[in-house]
C-alpha cells in the first residue's frame, strides 16, 4: 500500500494512524517510546559514516559533495536518445539511468514480429553495438556513470556497454556502469523474464565474477526492490526480499570461490519513495542498518565501506495520479525531500507526467530542478540526518528495523526467497496486498486527493511525449542494413564460441563482448540462450 490508513471517527478526529507496513502511530512520542523498543545510541544510531551506518554512509553527509541526479532517460532510436542525455547533462545532471524498450528487455530485434507496435515506446530501441555507439556519442564515459535498467539480457549489455567504450577510445577499467541485473525481482514484479532461474541466476553470477577480474568500476547488480514495492509489498517488504535477492546473488558467487569482502562493496540498490514521508526515512535509515548487519554477520564482511547501503533511491511511479496530474508535482517534491532526509546516495524523481507517459523534456527537467533546489536552496546538505534523535523518528526506524526482520525470518523459514519465487508464494502475497489496497482505495478508506477526495470534476491536459511510428520503420530499416553489411563469418563465429561457453557452464561475458564487437544483434545472442537454457514457466499463484 502507498498510503497510511487514517481511522477517524464521525467527527472526522484521527483516532489512530496505521502505516502501510503495519505500524500504529502514536499522537506523542517521548523517552519512554526510546526505551520500549529498546533502543541504544551507539547499536541503533552511531556517527555518521561509522557502523551500522544508520544516520549516513559519511561522516559529513553530503556537505563535501552532492548526491548523484540520474533522471531515467531513454525513448525511440538511439540518436533521441544521445540528444535527451545531451539535455539532461547540460543542465546539471551528474549520471545517466537508461531506458530501454519492451523489444530489448525481452532479447527481441526490432524487426521480430512480437517487437511490432512496441519498438522505442517506452525506452531506447537496441539491436547492436552501432545503437549503443550512436546514444553514447559525444558523452565523457571516464566522468558519466551510466544505469542500465535491464535485468534478462543484462550481461548482454553489460558487454555492448564495455564494447562501445572501448570503440569510442575509453578504458574499461575506467568506466562504470550498473545494470539492474536483478532477475528475481522481474519475476515477482515486472514479468520482463526469458530463461528459467537456475540459468538466469547463473548469468548474474558471471556478470558479478567479470566485474571483479575485468571492470572494477563497475557495480554489476543493482537490486531493484522498487518494482517489488509496486508490485503490493510493504515497505519493510520491500526492503526484505531486496536484501534476501542480494543474498541470493552472494550466495551464487560464493559458491564459486570468491570472498564475499571482494565483490559486495559493489552491490548497488534502487528503493521506492512514495506514500507516507515519515515511513520512507524510517525505512531507510533502518535499510542501512540492517543490510550492514546482514553482510558483517552472516557473510563476514571486514571492511565498512563494503557494508555500505549504496543505490538509488527512487520517487516511485505508483505514487503519481493521472487525475489532477499537476498534483504530481508536489508529491514528487515530497518523494525527493524524503530522498534528502533519508541520505539518499543517488536520487531519480519521477515525472509528474509519468502516469500517461515517458517524461517531456519539460517534466524531465522540472524533476532534475525539484533535487537540485533541495541541494542548493532549502538546506538538505547544512547536516548529517537532521532527524537524529527524534523520540518519533527513532522510535519508527527501530520498529521500521524489527518489521523488515520479521518479512525476511518469514521467508526464510518457507525455503528461502529463491524457492519463494520459484513456487510463487511471495508473487501470489503481493498480489493480494495489491488487490486489497484497490479495494480499499475504491471504498476510500484509503485517501488519494485528487482520486477520492477533494476531486476536481474539471479535466487537466498534459502535454504528453507522442509515440513516433517512424521510429520503428528506422530502426528495422537501421537492423536490415547492418544484417547485410557487417562480416558474415565473424558474427557466425562469435556466436557459436556464445554457444559453446554456455554449454559448458563457463563465463560468458567475454564471448558477449566478441559477439558484440562483431556486431551480432541482441536477438540473437538471446536466442543462443534461449535454445542452450529454455525459457522460464510461470507459477501458477491463485
Amino acid at each position: 500500500m502507498d498510503v497510511a490508513r487514517y481511522v477517524k471517527d464521525d467527527k472526522d478526529v484521527i483516532q489512530d494512524v496505521i502505516l502501510s507496513s503495519g505500524i500504529h502511530v502514536k499522537p506523542r512520542y517521548g523517552p519512554e517510546d526510546l526505551d520500549a523498543v529498546g533502543f541504544d545510541y551507539q547499536t541503533d544510531l552511531g556517527e555518521p559514516g561509522q557502523y551500522p551506518f544508520t544516520r549516513n554512509l559519511f561522516p559529513q553527509g553530503y556537505r563535501t559533495r552532492e548526491w548523484t541526479t540520474r533522471q531515467y532517460t531513454g525513448f525511440g532510436t538511439p540518436r533521441e536518445t544521445n540528444e535527451r542525455f545531451k539535455l539532461m547533462i547540460s543542465h546539471g545532471q551528474t549520471g545517466l539511468n537508461v531506458a530501454f524498450d519492451l523489444p530489448t528487455q525481452m532479447g527481441l530485434d526490432s524487426d521480430h514480429p512480437m517487437a511490432e507496435g512496441e519498438v522505442g515506446r517506452v525506452g531506447m530501441a537496441v539491436d547492436s553495438l552501432r545503437d549503443f555507439e550512436v546514444a553514447f556519442d559525444g558523452i565523457d564515459l571516464h566522468r558519466v556513470g551510466a544505469g542500465l535498467t535491464i535485468n534478462a539480457v543484462a550481461a548482454i549489455m553489460l558487454a555492448m556497454y564495455q564494447a562501445v567504450g572501448e570503440k569510442l577510445g575509453f578504458d574499461r577499467t575506467r568506466i562504470s556502469a550498473t545494470p539492474q541485473n536483478d532477475i528475481l525481482k522481474e519475476v515477482v514484479g515486472r514479468g520482463a523474464w526469458i530463461f528459467p532461474l537456475d540459468p538466469a541466476i547463473r548469468l548474474i553470477g558471471d556478470t558479478i565474477e567479470y566485474a571483479i577480474e575485468s571492470m572494477p568500476r563497475t557495480n554489476p547488480v543493482s537490486v531493484c526492490g522498487y518494482h517489488i514495492r509496486e508490485s503490493g509489498a510493504t515497505p519493510a517488504q520491500e526492503m526484505a526480499y531486496a536484501f534476501l535477492i542480494a543474498n541470493a546473488y552472494i550466495d551464487e558467487v560464493v559458491r564459486r570461490g570468491y570472498e564475499p569482502d571482494r565483490f559486495v562493496g559493489r552491490f548497488s540498490f534502487n528503493f521506492n519513495i512514495f506514500g507516507n514521508l515519515w515511513e520512507q526515512v524510517a525505512k531507510f535509515r533502518a535499510g542501512r542498518k540492517v543490510w550492514a548487519r546482514n553482510l558483517r554477520e552472516k557473510y563476514g564482511v571486514e571492511n565498512p565501506r563494503n557494508l555500505w547501503l549504496r543505490g538509488l533511491f527512487a520517487g516511485g511511479g505508483s505514487g503519481l495520479t493521472k487525475a489532477e496530474p499537476e498534483n504530481n508535482i508536489i508529491r514528487g517534491a515530497y518523494f525527493a525531500l524524503a530522498a534528502a532526509l533519508s541520505g539518499a546516495q543517488t536520487t531519480a524523481l519521477c515525472s509528474f507526467d509519468e502516469a500517461f507517459t515517458i517524461p517531456t523534456p519539460r517534466a524531465a527537467l522540472l524533476s532534475l530542478r525539484t533535487c537540485q533546489i533541495l541541494m542548493e536552496e532549502v538546506g538538505m546538505r547544512d547536516t548529517v540526518d537532521p532527524l537524529a534523535g527524534s523520540y518519533f523518528v527513532e522510535t519508527l526506524t527501530k520498529q521500521m528495523e524489527d518489521k523488515i526482520c520479521e518479512e525476511m525470518a518469514a521467508i526464510e523459514d518457507r525455503g528461502g526467497i529463491v524457492e519463494c519465487i520459484r513456487d510463487g508464494t511471495v508473487q501470489q502475497k503481493l498480489a493480494r496486498q495489491a488487490y486489497e489496497f484497490e479495494r480499499e482505495l475504491e471504498a476510500g478508506r484509503l485517501v488519494k486527493v485528487g482520486v477520492n477526495k477533494y476531486a476536481s470534476e474539471e479535466e487537466q491536459e498534459v502535454e504528453l511525449h507522442e509515440y513516433n511510428e517512424a521510429w520503428a520503420e528506422e530502426k528495422v530499416r537501421e537492423l536490415s542494413d547492418l544484417k547485410r553489411s557487417r562480416p558474415a563469418r565473424p558474427a557466425a563465429d562469435a556466436l557459436r564460441a556464445l554457444e559453446g561457453v554456455a554449454r559448458r557452464e563457463e563465463n560468458v561475458m567475454p564471448a558477449l563482448v566478441a559477439c558484440c564487437k562483431a556486431y551480432c544483434t541482441v536477438g540473437e545472442m538471446a536466442d543462443v540462450f534461449r535454445q542452450v537454457f529454455g525459457t522460464f514457466q510461470e507459477p501458477r499463484i491463485f
